[in-house]
């Protein structure tokens, strides 16, 4: 979409190998990233069939500044979510979005599913569906390295490619397997993973080495100054690239915030033993950024393995944040940093997303105490703060080894409805929660968020930042975020950049490489974009009302105190009426 006034559509059916190329001049309404893919879901989603059919598609999307500017640096995927059976929307930072841009692509759409299991070569000037078989069943890490050599010859691309894969969660079909990006980055949400094992691809491998001109490089590079000054000369992102999300875990449990042992408490004994300065003293080795971002907020950890009796040790690198520490750390109950490193390390090995999988094993553990289910069901014991268990389970889960498995594969909701405990299953929508526990903003905001995240409309910062609590300015705070999001998140903007691309800032931007918006169009950018997400969920059946949320969510306390469920469910209705207002609209 650069230099241009159309989005380069790039379509794949899988099954015949038919390949098209689309120039459309409709989608520039959309500006990018998640606009532009939320409405090819749109056009090419069947209601008719399961959210697991490989005949919904998949799409990816790069955003209107992908790459040209700092920290505009993720790519969006959109699918009909096996988790939730409705919207799934997921984003990913490495090299993926410029790889994009670079091939000469603003979006990809993947429809019918492979004859033979298989991965996508694309590159600028040529694109295959290839043999795949050799690598199915092989850990994410192994796959990266068999599709570097296959098709880069021992690394030769020059920094321009990107690699997506898949482990043995998403061929077994796991409702929230992730997709890897480059090693350290994922689409983590809502199953993607999944969906490309129902496509029977493994992985997609992305090469770009076109040269794009900028047209008014005087007022382009002035913007582009001014925004890279803030982002490393100001303190506006300096604690991603410091502690970095982990500094979170200190504030969140002093403050009765931090779900933890499957939010039957809101702070954890051993929180200064795993907070982020325990990781950065213990175990911080490296930090990295995704392409096309100065700040460097990925953070590498290394813990030692042994592999063998007689001190037999390798050393892992992995990487951590806050929503990992969480689901893995806290909420199960693991008390030292290497301990997590070491679940984490086999959940990126599966590709599972980490908040599922925790969330998940918090409610088994649980429901295997009150006897909802067995060590027959489990094959191993499940204990808090005992991450044996947990590693066994996590490849007991990813492989499907049992019913029990296979149905905890589908979701702690899934799960609960089918063994019990369906007041301990802590997920919001389908969607395991985040970790947070802040009050009505956190938990109301996934309920209506539109993929049910804290991403979504960033609730539980609402709640740490409102010196009062009112349900009404709460709702529309809530709403106004969330427009606001498809907005900046039609760029596309790593939300750590939030308070940098304030509005003024994004319109310098966009139109030094030749937009024409001004702040009111931004709005309507914002709201013609939820306005189809919310479609795409009538169409799939949801309904914001029926909505349902375990009673723990307002019997453990959060840093509001408890939870009033009837004020919960009120303010549900209230915000629902706000979108079937939006819904009405002619935008």
């Amino acid at each position: 979409m650069l230099n241009v006034r159309f989005i380069k559509v790039l379509y794949i059916d899988l099954e015949t190998e038919k390949i098209r190329i689309e120039q459309r001049d409709d989608l520039m309404p959309y500006l990018g990233g998640v606009g532009i893919a939320s409405k090819l879901l749109q056009e090419n989603l069947d209601p008719n069939f399961e959210a697991t059919s490989p005949k919904q598609p998949i799409v990816f999307a790069i955003g209107s500044g992908a790459y040209i500017f700092p920290v505009l640096s993720k790519t969006v995927a959109m699918f009909v979510s096996p988790l939730t059976g409705e919207l799934g929307e997921s984003y990913a930072g490495g090299r993926m979005a410029m790889s994009l841009l670079m091939a000469g692509y603003d979006a990809l759409v993947l429809t019918g599913k492979a004859k033979k299991q298989s991965y996508l070569s694309i590159s600028t000037n040529n694109i295959a569906v290839k043999d795949a078989r050799a690598m199915w069943g092989l850990p994410v890490g192994e796959t990266g390295r068999a599709i570097r050599d296959n098709e880069f010859n021992g690394g030769l691309s020059g920094g321009k490619r990107s690699i997506i894969r898949i482990g043995q969660a998403g061929e077994n079909g796991v409702a929230f397997a992730c997709v890897c990006v480059d090693t350290y980055r994922h689409f983590g949400r809502m199953g993607l993973g999944a969906c490309m094992g129902n496509k029977n691809l493994k992985a997609i491998s992305i090469y770009g080495n076109r040269s794009i001109p900028v047209l008014n490089p005087k007022q382009y590079f002035k913007v582009y100054k001014d925004i890279y000054k803030k982002c490393t000369s100001t303190d506006m992102m300096a604690k991603y690239h410091d502690i970095g999300t982990p500094v979170n875990v200190i504030p969140l449990n002093k403050a009765g915030a931090l779900p933890t042992l499957n939010m039957q408490k809101t702070s954890f004994e051993h929180a200064e033993n795993i907070s982020g300065e325990a990781f950065a003293e213990k175990n911080l080795v490296r930090k990295m950024a995704c392409t096309g971002c100065p700040v460097g907020c990925i953070h590498i950890g290394m813990y030692r393995r042994e592999f063998d009796k007689g001190h037999e040790y390798e050393a892992i690198s992995v990487a951590y944040d806050f929503e990992l520490i969480f689901a893995l750390g806290t909420f199960l109950g693991i008390k030292t940093t290497d301990e997590i490193l070491a679940i984490i390390e086999e959940v990126e090995e599966y590709g599972l997303d980490a908040m599922s999988a925790g969330v998940c094993l918090g409610w088994a553990t649980e429901a295997l105490e009150h006897g909802y289910i067995t060590t027959e069901d489990t094959l191993t014991e499940l204990k808090f703060g005992e991450p044996e268990g947990y590693i066994k389970a996590i490849e007991y889960l990813s492989t499907g080894v049992n019913k029990f498995y296979k149905t905890l594969g589908k979701g702690s909701r899934y799960a609960a409805r089918k063994y019990g405990g369906e007041n301990f299953a802590m997920q919001v929508g389908g969607n395991e929660m985040a970790g947070y526990h802040t009050g009505y903003g956190s938990l109301v905001g996934a309920a209506v968020g539109a993929r049910h995240s804290h991403l979504c409309n960033g609730g539980y910062g609402i709640d740490q930042t409102m010196k009062e609590f009112d349900e009404d300015i709460l709702v529309d705070k809530l709403f106004e975020e969330e427009c606001e999001r498809c907005m900046t998140n039609s760029l596309v903007m790593c939300l750590f950049a939030r308070k940098i691309y304030d509005r003024q800032t994004i319109l310098e931007a966009l139109n030094s490489i030749g937009w024409n918006l001004t702040n009111d169009d931004l709005t309507a950018i914002g709201k013609r974009i939820y306005q189809t997400k919310l479609q795409i969920k009538n169409t799939l059946g949801f309904q914001q009302k029926s909505i349902k949320l375990p009673k723990r969510f307002f019997e453990t306390p959060s840093m509001q105190g408890q939870l009033d469920e009837e004020t919960a469910y009120r303010m549900i209705r209230k915000y629902t009426e706000k979108t079937e207002a939006l819904l009405r609209e002619n935008l």
